[in-house]
């Protein structure tokens, strides 16, 4: 059988996120990633370098990902909220890795700083405000889809309502929080006074 490196990639990426998802960067053991791939230790180091360099690659996997199921929509900012809620729904581990990767790198990124930046420009063009508000107004979107994962379920759910129910309820929420910040950003004194 004929050996694929592009393969045993992917099964490397797969493994190594949920390694790092359920231990983080520092708990994680490149013998348990090989192992989980069906892969040898060798090929980590010989793909991505080392186990940094793994985190790395697998965080920027991911959000690859979720910019293609929740991509940023500038104009839209409430439709973006209610997509990254819904794909952190779907894939709380992303979520959690995120965590982890605040947690052992506290530093950004350069790729970070720059993503960031050019989120906050087009924000910033479609709203007519100042990059730093921008900059603001996607923090909170990002924290309002971010907040039903970080809480527990009897936090988010007191009541012990259907948890379908309880997170279509929560999304709505999160969508009806960011409207009411964009709104607040494109209201003239005119239109509020007519």
């Amino acid at each position: 059988m004929a050996y694929d490196s592009a393969a045993t990639r992917a099964r490397l990426l797969d493994a190594a996120y949920d390694e790092f998802v359920r231990v983080g960067l520092a708990g994680a053991r490149v013998e348990r990633i090989a192992n989980a791939a069906s892969a040898n230790k060798q090929a980590i180091y010989l793909y991505y370098g080392s186990k940094e360099d793994l985190f790395d690659a697998v965080m920027a996997d991911r959000l690859r990902v979720l910019a293609d199921v929740a991509p940023l929509t500038a104009d839209d900012l409430p439709r973006y909220a209610g997509a990254l809620f819904d794909a952190l729904v779907a894939d709380p581990g992303l979520q959690r890795l995120s965590q982890w990767r605040a947690l052992e790198f506290p530093e950004a990124s350069e790729a970070e700083i720059e993503s960031h930046i050019a989120k906050a420009g087009e924000i910033a063009a479609c709203y007519g405000v100042s990059p730093n508000v921008a900059t603001d107004l996607m923090m909170i979107a990002l924290a309002a889809a971010m907040a039903w994962n970080n809480t527990t379920a009897r936090i988010r759910n007191p009541l012990g309502e259907p948890e379908d129910q309880r997170a279509a309820a929560h999304r709505q929420a999160v969508v009806t929080a960011v409207t009411a910040l964009t709104d607040a950003l494109t209201t003239t004194p005119e239109k509020t006074a007519s």
